[in-house]
């Protein structure tokens, strides 16, 4: 049975829009997750919500535990993921409050936990394939929701993840565009790659927000502006999420 797994589901633990909700206290090997997961059903789809930095966004980007967030919705049985994520536009044409339905990553990460994998056991090597890193399936439905809800979206994107909380500078921001970064955040990669080794399809919606500090036309970013753009559009965002949920329900 399809069970789906949100982290960064701000607005969507709402008792109008979750029923039968509860949290859980979730612990794992790898420590404890951000938070109490909340669960429950939205349209009949079994649902487990995830702050990624905490009901009270506490936790600074680094040291989200991102291997205890993955095991502990493992270990309740979720078998896909989708997130939310704030993020930095690199490309002019990807307007403040645009959705992007990731396709690729790019790990610019220092500082973190990268793999459930620290040592090979027992003669069994694990090196996860990562060609592809966000499911197709979860990805077309994103923006099949996308296209119902008519919000402005584009279908695909590269992130670049960088470590934070700090934002870059110019001439970090002007590499990572000379990459092929198309929008720039500070958790996707890891979160992606660990929900990949634990063998479960994940697909990312990232709203852009900002601008970074690439273009000289264009005041450089700051958390200010994050939050004002982010809170003018959460609503499209659960409404995105509202139109895929019943849609993965249905995928096997």
């Amino acid at each position: 049975m399809v069970k789906v797994g949100i982290i960064g589901g701000s607005g969507l633990d709402n008792p109008d829009i979750l029923k039968d909700a509860k949290e859980v206290v979730v612990k794992t090997e790898f420590g404890a997750p951000s938070d109490k997961i909340k669960t429950g059903k939205i349209d009949g789809v079994k649902v487990a919500i995830l702050p990624r930095h905490g009901k009270k966004h506490t936790i600074p980007p680094t040291h989200v535990n991102y291997r205890a967030n993955i095991a502990a919705l493992k270990k309740l049985g979720v078998t896909h993921i989708i997130a939310t994520t704030a993020c930095g536009s690199l490309k002019k044409e990807i307007g403040r409050g645009h959705f992007v339905i990731l396709d690729q990553f790019i790990d610019f990460t220092r500082n973190r936990e990268l793999s459930f994998f620290e040592e090979f056991k027992d003669g069994k090597i694990k090196h996860t394939p990562m060609a592809d890193p966000f499911s197709e399936d979860l990805r077309k439905v994103l923006i099949d929701s996308a296209k119902e809800t008519g919000i402005k979206y584009h279908d695909k994107g590269t992130v670049v993840t960088i470590e934070g909380p700090r934002f870059s500078t110019r001439g970090e921001s002007k590499m990572f565009s000379l990459w092929g970064a198309d929008v720039i955040n500070m958790s996707i990669a890891p979160e992606c790659a660990l929900a990949n080794e634990a063998e479960i399809p994940y697909a990312a919606v990232a709203m852009a927000t900002d601008y970074d500090c690439l273009f000289d036309d264009v005041p450089p970013v700051t958390w200010d502006e994050v939050l004002s753009v982010f809170g003018k559009n959460v609503d499209k965002v659960i409404k995105l999420l509202m139109g895929a949920i019943p849609k993965i329900g249905e995928l096997k």
